[in-house]
């Protein structure tokens, strides 16, 4: 790593981590603060397949060692890494806020996130329970052992650039296995000291292999692939529902498992008897956090007839307060700039959408600039990609009703009771996250049985996340496996039955069972051998 000085920082040169080696293979590319280009992050190579084949293999080397280092001392590495994380904590504040634009609020949370991951898996390195079972022969004993599956290729996002891969990588390593990362390429910087700061805690060498790059025909790609040349046990990924579905094709072809968190269109119900004014602030930040760039943002608020003109007047009141801009120089912004071009250009796409399918926009006018102004706008528009926070009346079968679009968006959708709340709640094809504004119980009874996600909120948000929960979804948001918890302990094990036989001679089960044997029921002594 070789540091350099820019506009609000340090600007790094990185190479990929293989086997605890910098390598700098492949052409060079930079990263940018996207709320203000002129200051470099940093620069980084893009690896190519064989790059890739190098970190696999340094990984299934380092897994004859790591499999068998005992769990508890595994576990004791995450402790030093949660203590390492929270001295660091402010520094990796500052680091996300220059590379993916978040707010150092936001940021906070992202990193907490993985301290309290750390945290809990460390001390379930002392609780990898398998189980003792009853054998129906004498002289024997059954057992269940977890075992790590092996070499784990893993791709994540930006929006989340600690806490997500968090999520991934201190399961795996804790159960045993090793990684082959290939993070966002809108945070190289934020992925590389990460990674080094689980070689600080006393990560061994080739345990967790970085190698840096783009998605589609290029690293992420090439990285799916070693999948068919048998180089890899596991896959992990974050993204889309269109690339999780490709993934799981070649993972299933291959017999292999994957864990895929994928995207999200959440709804957010308002019936008739909740407190409006917690519902305006919970549905404004489950629509507007990071900007709307979360798989669990908001992306419709179905509001019950009687109170939907005031919901609509007071969430339109608390949208136009929003503060947009950029968060290093103006800490006090609700959100920053889009994380890159394309997820931009995707955003910008929906306002034809709703033009030409009769949404009504209440709110909005696309992409801040100086000709463009927002009254509440702090810092340079034309530094960056930053969006006015945008709302619209839609209903379903739209387009934008039903698809993730990833930016300051929402929709407002009227309808007449929690029957047809549900319905509409229910109407696309994913399944991450939702919730209910209501004080009768029965009503919120209702919702969190009758929705189809994997997770619900009462009287909450759709967004966040606590490291001892599950997470995940159903539908298109995913193949129902989970991340967080104890659950997440199943993603990165395989289970084993071991049968251990003292009785020095050959025990049949099912056959020379004492009760399958042609004797009267009420002969004990017989059934007891």
């Amino acid at each position: 790593m070789q540091p350099h000085r820019s506009k609000y920082g340090n600007a790094l040169e990185i190479g990929h981590l293989i086997g605890g080696e910098e390598v700098f293979e492949g052409e060079m590319q930079e990263r940018r603060n996207p709320a203000d280009r002129e200051d470099l992050v940093a620069r980084f190579p893009v690896g190519a397949k064989e790059t890739l084949r190098k970190a696999a293999r340094a990984a299934q080397e380092a897994f004859r060692m790591w499999a068998r280092i005992p769990a508890p001392v595994r576990g004791a590495v995450l402790m030093n890494l949660a203590q390492i994380l929270t001295r660091e904590k402010e520094t990796l504040v500052r680091l996300m806020v220059r590379e993916v634009g978040k707010t150092f609020k936001e940021a906070g949370g992202d990193v907490q996130e993985a301290i309290d991951t750390a945290v809990f898996f460390a001390s379930e390195g002392r609780r990898l329970y398998g189980q003792t079972v009853p054998s129906e022969m004498r002289d024997k004993e059954l057992f269940t052992f977890r075992r790590p599956l092996g070499v784990v290729g893993m791709i994540t996002a930006g929006n989340f650039p600690i806490a997500v891969p968090s999520w991934k990588l201190i399961p795996a390593v804790l159960t045993g296995n090793t990684v082959v990362w290939k993070p966002s390429e809108d945070s190289p910087a934020l992925s590389y000291v990460f990674v080094r700061l689980f070689e600080e805690a006393g990560l061994p060498p080739g345990v967790i292999n970085v190698v840096f790059g783009g998605g589609k025909d290029s690293t992420g790609q090439w990285l799916v692939e070693l999948m068919d040349e048998g180089l890899l046990n596991k896959f992990a990924f974050t993204g889309s529902t269109a690339v999780g579905r490709w993934i799981g094709e070649v993972a299933g072809r291959n017999l292999l498992r994957p864990t895929l968190e994928l995207g999200g269109k959440n709804p957010l119900v308002v019936l008739r008897d909740a407190d409006l004014e917690l519902a305006v602030e919970g549905a404004w930040w489950s629509a507007f956090a990071t900007g709307g760039q979360r798989c669990t943002s908001a992306g419709n608020i179905i509001v019950e007839a009687p109170i939907y003109e005031e919901f609509k007047k007071r969430f339109l009141e608390k949208t136009e307060s929003t503060v947009v801009g950029n968060p290093f120089t103006h800490p006090q912004v609700t959100y920053g700039p889009f994380i890159n071009q394309r997820l931009f250009e995707r955003w910008l796409e929906h306002y034809t959408w709703g033009q030409q399918e009769g949404a009504q926009l209440l709110f909005g006018k696309a992409r801040i600039t100086v000709k463009n102004p927002y009254p509440h706008f702090q810092g340079d528009p034309e530094a960056g990609l930053f969006g006015w926070p945008t709302v619209w009346e839609a209903r379903p079968g739209m387009r934008q009703f039903e698809q993730e679009i990833f930016g300051p968006t929402i929709n407002l959708v009227r309808v007449e009771d929690l029957d047809e709340a549900i319905e509409a709640a229910n109407a696309h094809g994913y399944g991450l996250s939702s919730a209910v504004y209501t004080n009768r119980r029965d009503w919120a009874y209702r919702f969190k049985t009758e929705i189809k996600a994997g997770m619900t909120s009462i009287n909450n948000s759709t967004v966040g996340a606590e490291a001892h929960l599950p997470f995940g979804g159903v539908r298109g948001s995913g193949n129902g496996a989970r991340e967080s918890g104890i659950w997440v302990i199943e993603e990165y094990t395989y289970w084993q039955a071991v049968n251990e036989e003292y009785s020095g001679r050959l025990q049949l089960a099912q056959m020379d069972t004492g009760y399958t044997q042609p004797k009267p029921p009420t002969d004990w002594g017989g059934l007891l051998g």
